[in-house]
């Protein structure tokens, strides 16, 4: 069992800077989030893409932010259960909570920050009709490990920066690697879509446009897929490995039943610290939903400066917080 002072669903831009609100409070705080590394939407759908309302930054590509927001936490040292999903929690009689994990994780705090966006990301499946056969055998919609792969033949379906982002990070580690879109064009960065070109035309990688995977195959575990081109034409692909890339779709996922007040598919908070209608219970960023909402990063994060402060004097109702400007105090690492 992982014990920490929060524990954080979510770990996007708003959850990381709660963690630094946090940690300048002295409080702990674990984080778990669907997707396999940290940042959300900034760092698995638009990487690239620039963002011109960060105060001090006219203009900052999402993954620079989550970047830059990693190396702010690091002096607090949060800890990580990420290709995880928070599926339950149960209220325990000293008003703490416990959280299960899709993975069996399980997680102990006595405060419980829903920072999870527009809710659990669920990936956009293709209609394949055993598809879920082969699911955890042979076929994921995210690189949890790439180590796993290595050696493997691998078939990656997909056309924007998460497809392309992976078929060039895992080019020197499978032993066989097959790109295919369903378009003749890529949505992806420009820069990437030139690399994944380039490694073709060396030989390192195969792309096959304008066709989809239409089948799969194999006894036990996934053997082969099927390629079908518009034109009609179809291929057999060995295969050990299956990545469908086509991008996330949001879900309030398991927290809608967690007894949360909900409204517009967002969980309902007070806007004086941000807390829900369930005591130790807070949520902030984009998941929440107040009268004069406003769903930008800038304002998640003043929403996760109210609620690390809440959460302290929670923790701590005989302690008189006095605040205290980090140009002041500076920023003293955990466990100093």
């Amino acid at each position: 069992m992982i014990e920490t002072d929060i524990c954080i669903i979510g770990a996007g831009p708003v959850g990381l800077f709660a963690v630094f609100e946090a940690g300048l409070l002295k409080l702990k705080c674990h984080l778990v989030d669907y997707l396999p590394i940290p940042g959300g939407q900034c760092a698995e759908i638009y990487p690239k893409k620039p963002i011109y309302d960060i105060p001090g930054h006219p203009s900052v590509l999402a993954g620079d932010l989550i970047h830059n927001l990693m190396e702010q936490i690091k002096p607090f040292h949060p800890t990580f259960s990420l290709g995880e999903r928070a599926e339950s929690i149960e209220k325990q009689d000293d008003g703490s909570f416990i959280v299960h994990t899709s993975l069996g994780t399980i997680i102990k705090a006595p405060i419980l920050c829903l920072a999870a966006g527009l809710g659990c990301f669920e990936p956009r499946k293709p209609e394949l009709d055993n598809l879920s056969k082969y699911e955890q055998n042979g076929l994921d919609y995210i690189v949890r490990e790439p180590e796993t792969l290595r050696g493997k033949k691998v078939v990656i379906a997909g056309g924007g920066d998460s497809a392309l982002d992976w078929a060039l990070n895992l080019v020197d580690i499978v032993s066989e690697l097959t790109l295919v879109h369903r378009s003749g064009e890529f949505r992806a960065a420009p820069d990437s879509v030139e690399k994944a070109y380039s490694l073709a035309n060396a030989g390192k990688i195969r792309i096959i446009t304008n066709s989809n995977i239409s089948e799969l195959h194999g006894e036990n575990a996934l053997e082969t897929v099927t390629i079908s081109s518009k034109t009609g034409e179809s291929e057999l692909v060995q295969c050990d490995f299956f990545l469908p890339l086509f991008g996330l779709s949001p879900k309030l996922g398991p927290i809608a039943d967690w007894g949360l007040g909900i409204e517009k598919n967002a969980v309902k908070v007070n806007t004086r610290d941000y807390s829900t209608d369930v005591p130790g219970i807070y949520a902030i960023g984009d998941i929440n939903e107040y009268e004069g909402k406003l769903k930008l990063i800038l304002c998640g994060f003043h929403e996760a400066a109210l609620m690390a402060h809440s959460a302290y004097k929670r923790l701590n109702p005989d302690k008189r917080l006095v605040m205290k400007y980090t140009t002041v105090t500076g920023i003293t690492p955990m466990g100093t």
